[in-house]
């Protein structure tokens, strides 16, 4: 039986995506085919990862699929719909929304990989103070990569004004993805040497962040649904929670100064959507 950690760690996610679920659903059919693709591209994805690269293992949670937690998957799907929902809001072009989408996710994940290691989440078997506390550069390209690939995949067709956008564009979004994951995890772990993992990552990164910043993005030019600021809200919040109860944030201590910053990165991006929300209560 899974411990408290996982067992909130579970619930927190499915309580992600039925926040996206219900999005969905009052957006049309469209948008619940998109989630539901995301969550199966979640589950898929990691299963393929796993057998591919041999570099990590899940612990024991409620519910498997094999040997991927359910709500591993499912919180792969509610990040892409949650991230995809705030740059749909912005000034980027729509080629270049997919590089934010990786982009923001990568905020979540920067908080969250150390901190699920050292709570027993998963583990990557290098110890905690290999590469970034213990967890490999190699896995933020992987998050960049996954995210990107599955948003770019869907956009494709996602513009148009007829079935496809509606019908074609899961799909689409599900088969690139895969390809992406697939293809990526292969050139970073067969084709580059080791020694330039972080080069190589590095580059990846920082000039995504150098061209979105080109484009001197705004954000919330309208209001962008709720659920964009609750996903990545509620796994910083519960990261944060977790590794202050459990004390595992502070092994190092500079993993509580880099939850911090990635909460407050997270909060400064979405306060117009929060500061909407504080308003509606206040009115209420």
């Amino acid at each position: 039986m899974p411990n408290t950690y996982f067992l909130l760690f579970e619930l927190i996610i499915y309580i992600q995506f039925t926040l996206c679920l219900l999005h969905a659903w009052k957006h049309g059919t469209g948008n619940i085919l998109k989630l539901l693709a995301g969550g199966a591209f979640g589950v898929l994805l990691e299963l393929a990862t796993i057998r591919q690269l041999h570099a990590y293992h899940y612990g024991q949670f409620l519910i498997m699929v094999v040997d991927v937690p359910l709500c591993i998957g499912l919180a792969w799907g509610a990040v892409i719909y949650a991230v995809s929902e705030f740059s749909d809001g912005s000034s980027l072009p729509y080629w270049a929304r997919p590089i934010l989408d990786g982009l923001l996710a990568l905020n979540i994940d920067l908080a969250l990989d150390a901190v699920a290691i050292r709570l027993g989440f998963w583990d990557w078997g290098q110890g905690l103070h290999f590469e970034y506390f213990g967890v490999p550069f190699a896995n933020f390209w992987a998050w960049f990569w996954v995210v990107f690939s599955f948003s770019i995949g869907y956009r494709l067709l996602a513009h148009r004004a007829d079935w496809t956008s509606t019908w074609i564009s899961p799909f689409l979004a599900l088969v690139v993805g895969l390809v992406g994951v697939v293809s990526t995890n292969s050139l970073i772990t067969m084709v580059i040497p080791y020694d330039f993992y972080m080069l190589s990552v590095g580059l990846v990164l920082i000039s995504a962040i150098v061209l979105v910043l080109s484009l001197r993005p705004r954000f919330n030019l309208r209001p962008v649904a709720a659920l964009a600021f609750w996903v990545p809200f509620l796994s910083h919040a519960y990261l944060l929670i977790a590794g202050l109860v459990s004390g595992v944030i502070f092994n190092p201590p500079v993993l509580l100064l880099v939850s911090l910053l990635m909460f407050a990165v997270a909060l400064y991006l979405h306060w117009p959507t929060l500061r909407h929300m504080l308003h509606k209560f206040k009115v209420a």
